[in-house]
């Protein structure tokens, strides 16, 4: 099969709906109703259903962007291919925004009114911006930015567990493994952004509960290096590393823990690691000291829609392996639940759609642990896999631990928990 290449990944699937295939003309101005009695508004037409994504093609987060976008894209094929939903065919529309907050909005302006929700906002921050659009658009928008601290609107769609209950499992992982103890120091990497800041959060839940020590270490996007963390972390006493870092800020800690000779344990976010670091001299610390905790299995693990979403991946793309394609993939299997749902109920508005979504739960098929949405303020889950790179890994990652939700991630009450 021809292989596409990610400048087509793109530009194929960027096609802006013109006024005349929407059911209304922007705006939340009017809905109609279909023979069959469902009603519509903005983004679905008779024959088509259009959800925007907000991706990453070009910034820190690219190879996340990339494989996403891919996997949003396959599920639509597999979705179009079995005949669509309530008839309809399921339209991407992707955009770059380059993680660029200013740039988000923007590309959102324009979404609003063609796009019937959002399958992919990449990013803690870009969502932090415009969360309140998406309120008041009543857009349901699957994030792949998974802070808690945005779960204050219904229309925010977390699929899989959120970044301080990420960073709960990890540390506790590491306890049970004896690489942590009661009355340890923990040495805190972290983004200043959305991110960063929901991952500290459980970083502190979890050290306050085994009287130990959170070493803060804030670090911006922009930052590369992270020799003077490493050796701030290292004269503190730091006993093991918690990142919420992109993969370059993780290739470099990896690198110098290893050159200043503190060799401690590290534990990163989901976000913190790409396969692409497997090829760079990055490769052996990482393997050497380096775990991520993760919502989704990785790369083409031992579950049979993660190796078949591999399989599609491969014959159809030329990127890197990336477990991103499953979480994707994953934000469509909600999606298409949602959607699914609101035809039932003949109402596929906006509003419609949000109604549904707060009204289901769903099974992923082991791909990510079962979602459930109809707690306000709750992550849809509180179960993690434990990764370790490896570089004989399609994707890069071998599974150390399945999904586990440990003692203290299920006790912790996320910051809009009811």
């Amino acid at each position: 099969m021809r292989k596409t290449q990610r400048v087509l990944l793109i530009g194929a699937i960027t096609v802006a709906l013109g006024a005349s295939a929407c059911s209304t003309k922007g705006g939340n101005s009017g809905s109609s109703s279909d023979s069959s009695g469902v009603k519509t508004d903005i983004g679905v037409t008779a024959k088509e259903i259009s959800l925007g994504a907000l991706t990453d093609t070009s910034g820190a987060f690219k190879v996340g962007g990339l494989a996403t976008t891919a996997g949003n894209q396959l599920w639509a094929n597999d979705v179009n291919a079995s005949g669509g939903i309530c008839g309809r065919q399921i339209k991407i529309d992707a955009a770059d925004t380059g993680y660029d907050v200013n740039k988000a909005v923007t590309l959102y302006a324009n979404m609003k009114t063609q796009d019937a929700g959002i399958i992919q906002m990449l990013g803690s921050p870009a969502l932090a911006a415009l969360k309140s659009q998406i309120t008041a658009d009543s857009m349901v928008s699957a994030t792949s930015g998974w802070a808690s601290s945005n779960l204050d609107s219904d229309a925010v769609l977390m699929i899989g567990s959120t970044y301080d209950v990420e960073m709960i499992n990890g540390l506790a992982y590491l306890q049970k493994q004896g690489k942590l103890k009661d009355g340890d120091k923990i040495g805190a990497v972290f983004l200043d952004n959305e991110a960063g800041n929901n991952s500290l959060l459980g970083m502190k839940y979890y050290a306050s509960k085994h009287n130990q020590t959170v070493i803060e270490d804030k670090v911006t996007s922009a930052e590369a290096d992270m020799s003077a963390v490493i050796t701030d972390l290292k004269s503190k006493g730091a006993n093991v590393m918690a990142l919420a870092t992109s993969p370059v800020q993780t290739a470099s800690a990896a690198t110098q823990n290893q050159a200043q000779g503190l060799n401690i344990q590290m534990i990163g976010f989901s976000p913190s690691f790409a396969p692409t670091l497997m090829n760079t001299p990055a490769a052996a610390a990482l393997t050497a000291n380096f775990l991520r905790v993760s919502p989704i299995l990785p790369f083409n693990a031992d579950n049979k829609l993660a190796q078949d979403i591999a399989k599609k991946f491969e014959a159809k793309f030329t990127d890197p392996a990336n477990d991103a394609v499953g979480a994707g993939y994953a934000a469509g299997l909600v999606f298409g639940a949602i959607l699914k749902k609101a035809c039932d109920n003949k109402d596929m508005t906006r509003a419609g759609i949000l109604k549904t979504k707060t009204s289901i739960t769903v099974d992923l098929q082991g791909l990510v642990a079962e979602q459930d949405f109809t707690k306000p303020g709750q992550p849809g889950s509180r179960a993690t896999t434990i990764d370790k790179p490896d570089a004989t890994a399609k994707g890069g990652l071998a599974s150390q631990q399945g999904f586990v939700a440990s003692s203290e991630a299920k006790a912790y009450k996320a910051p809009f928990q009811k």
